[in-house]
């Protein structure tokens, strides 16, 4: 079975997030996620769920509040900040019932990478602390160049270095198959091949992140064969819809969803 999960920083967006899980419910998802839910009451996102019966799979560490900001865990200089965002990633996740937090890297902005990397790894560290204690996973996402060009961690050998810098069996791999579709291409070979290590999958459309029934990847057949070497989590809808979202979920048909 192909289970689907609404990625509600995109999906619904226009909506508080409580309404957009029950329109996700709606349309048929099995599950959502979102990006920053922290201005929404927490209880009230719980109560959607508990509604629904909708899992909450995953959230975000926040950007940051400077100009620019795209997360803060690799950020030497800024440990304290990277860290109280870590920790109230974990405890709103915790109150929602959320499954993993991705910890945001942030931007390089010039730091030579070794310096990176020390800063990235030790605020991993204490991100598997929190996931440990509140019973979820941290996840980190390799981005692409094109789309963010200055982010600390492109592509999936970057990636796989910090997993095993880190070591922790708390801290995995977000799959995104638009991000790495662009800096690695092969798929399906390259996920059979990390697969152990895949902590959520998200999809949409290349090269325009667009709907995923567009583009040049075959989604109706990738996700049955990533679905086929192993995989049994759901599959997260992160794409941009140019619209309404009900009226860009043809692709939907076109997977088994029950």
């Amino acid at each position: 079975m192909i289970r689907l999960s609404a990625n509600l920083g995109f999906l619904w967006s226009e909506l508080p997030l409580p309404d957009a899980i029950r329109a996700a419910k709606a349309a048929g998802f099995d599950a959502v996620e979102c990006h920053w839910p922290y201005a929404e009451d927490a209880t009230r996102v719980r109560d959607a769920l508990d509604e629904t019966g909708l899992a909450m799979l995953g959230l975000n560490t926040a950007k940051g509040a400077r100009a620019g900001d795209s997360g803060l865990a690799a950020q030497p200089g800024r440990e304290g900040e990277a860290r109280a965002a870590i920790d109230e990633a974990f405890a709103y996740g915790a109150r929602i019932g959320a499954r993993a937090v991705h910890v945001m890297a942030g931007t390089a902005n010039g730091v030579e990478r070794d310096r990176l990397l020390d800063t990235f790894v030790a605020n991993l560290h204490h991100a598997c602390d929190r996931a440990r204690e509140a019973g979820l996973v941290a996840l980190i996402e390799p981005l692409n160049p094109f789309d963010n060009p200055d982010y600390a961690l492109l592509g999936l050998a970057s990636a796989l270095d910090v997993l095993d810098r880190v070591g922790r069996p708390e801290l995995m791999l977000m799959f995104d198959c638009y991000h790495l579709q662009i800096t690695d291409g092969d798929l399906l070979r390259t996920f059979r091949a990390c697969i152990d290590r895949v902590g959520h999958v998200q999809f949409a459309g290349v090269p325009d992140r667009g709907r995923p029934d567009r583009g040049e990847i075959a989604y109706d057949r990738l996700l049955p064969a990533m679905r086929d070497a192993g995989w049994t989590g759901a599959f997260g809808a992160e794409y941009r819809s140019g619209g309404r979202t009900e009226d860009s979920l043809g692709w939907m048909a076109g997977l088994q969803t029950g």
